[in-house]
């Protein structure tokens, strides 16, 4: 094991190595429950969405180990799966077969820019402040999901929404789950998110809210899970809405993945990992269409393991092995309420918030195609809408107020493609 994942050249051991994975591990299991309960929404089996969700993290993480000796884990990512449930299964009719093609197609896309110059010309070619206009509107269109999943916020026609009542259990268990998943938070406690949840389930359960009648300890069952393993439909291939979905996902994914890729190998003290770490990080996307779950990202919570001394890709190895026992928990994760599933939603869309500050708000150039953008994701209730409209104006601004010289090639020709998918809609 020293050996292989060169421990002594790295400057740690195999007891930290372990350590380090667990805590990753602790940082990030939630997302067993959250992306199940997403990927439900796009019409998923919810059991085999939380077996999909599982094996996508325990494959992605061996993955990322063994290819790039890098501390990354590797995980459905928050926003990018909302994008896949609510913009195209909801909003734009794909079903989640569909959907699922839509992320295989991703991954051979990112595939092909990961193993290729092409993934630092990509990212160069997209300005700082179109990138963090996205994420913004993301948090903002997370916080409406999480506060709509329990009906602390309902559509009103009057009032666009109105809030819920407190009388309401489900309304008053988010409301106080919210409180003590910040506060968790920003105290720093040790696997927040995770003791957030289980605190926020039992409140539910005394508030009535929670069934455990039906809970019983079983092996998980990997019959309905086998309609859901490879169950990608390519039947839309051929539409501009299909391809539209495939274009505006990989956009997002390959944004993400490389800030998230780049900045964790310069944490880790090895950016010589990045190439590999990328690439790894591509091919895990394809495996996510084949288990049946959103696209993985290299996620933020791999920063706690490396801060503990997580150096190689034998931290990787170890958070998917444990995910692999999670597989026992199943009926666990299962009685999980929107309750205790909802405040991490509206914690990680304020976290998301901050990106905020990385808009040149002196420049109206920049600021507002990232305005446009953090304004019509939420309104449109539509990722890919927000994204394609902030994409268009950015060049055209520009080009009216003699700067077009400061938008890259690649961007004119995303913008292009943009406005012709629109144009082509309007036709028909």
């Amino acid at each position: 094991m020293n050996k292989f994942f060169k421990l002594e050249q790295h400057g740690t051991t195999v007891w930290k190595e372990v350590m380090a994975g667990l805590i990753s591990f602790i940082t990030i299991v939630y997302i067993a429950a959250v992306n199940s309960a997403i990927m439900a929404d796009a019409g998923l089996p919810y059991e085999s969405a939380i077996i999909g969700t599982i094996l996508t993290c325990v494959a992605s993480c061996f993955l990322v180990g063994l290819w790039s000796n890098a501390p990354l884990i590797l995980a459905p990512g928050m926003g990018i799966n909302v994008m896949l449930a609510y913009t195209l299964v909801q909003k734009t009719g794909l079903s989640w077969q569909e959907a699922l093609a839509v992320v295989a197609v991703t991954g051979i896309l990112f595939m092909i820019i990961a193993f290729t110059p092409l993934a630092a010309s990509i990212s160069n070619a997209i300005p700082h402040s179109l990138k963090e206009g996205l994420t913004v509107g993301i948090g903002i269109l997370l916080t409406m999901i999480g506060l709509q999943k329990t009906g602390v916020i309902a559509a009103n026609k009057d009032t666009l929404v109105s809030l819920g009542s407190l009388s309401d259990p489900a309304v008053l268990a988010t409301m106080i789950g919210i409180i003590i998943t910040v506060t968790l938070f920003i105290r720093n406690i040790p696997g927040n998110i995770l003791i957030s949840i289980i605190i926020n389930t039992i409140i539910a359960f005394a508030f009535g809210l929670v069934d455990v009648s039906d809970v019983h300890w079983s092996v998980p069952s990997f019959g309905e899970y086998k309609h859901v393993f490879g169950s990608f439909s390519f039947s839309s291939i051929g539409s501009i809405t299909f391809w539209f979905a495939a274009f505006s996902l990989a956009m997002v994914v390959i944004f993400e993945n490389i800030g998230l890729v780049y900045s964790q190998t310069r944490l880790a003290e090895h950016p010589e990992k990045y190439k590999k770490g990328i690439q790894a990080t591509s091919i895990s996307v394809l495996l996510s269409g084949i288990f049946g779950s959103s696209p993985t990202v290299a996620t933020v919570e791999a920063t706690a393991g490396i801060a503990a001394g997580g150096r190689t890709g034998l931290t990787s190895i170890v958070t998917g092995f444990l995910f692999l026992l999670s597989l026992l928990i199943i009926p666990l994760i299962k009685v999980i309420p929107d309750s205790a599933i909802s405040p991490v939603l509206v914690l990680i869309g304020a976290l998301m918030l901050q990106s905020i500050r990385g808009i040149n708000l002196d420049d109206l150039t920049e600021s507002f195609p990232a305005f446009v953008i953090i304004v019509f994701i939420p309104l449109t209730y539509s990722i890919v809408d927000g994204l394609a409209l902030g994409f268009i104006t950015y060049p055209l601004i520009k080009l009216l107020t003699g700067r077009g010289k400061e938008v890259s090639a690649p961007l004119y020709i995303i913008a292009a493609l943009f406005l012709v998918n629109y144009i082509v809609q309007a036709m028909h």
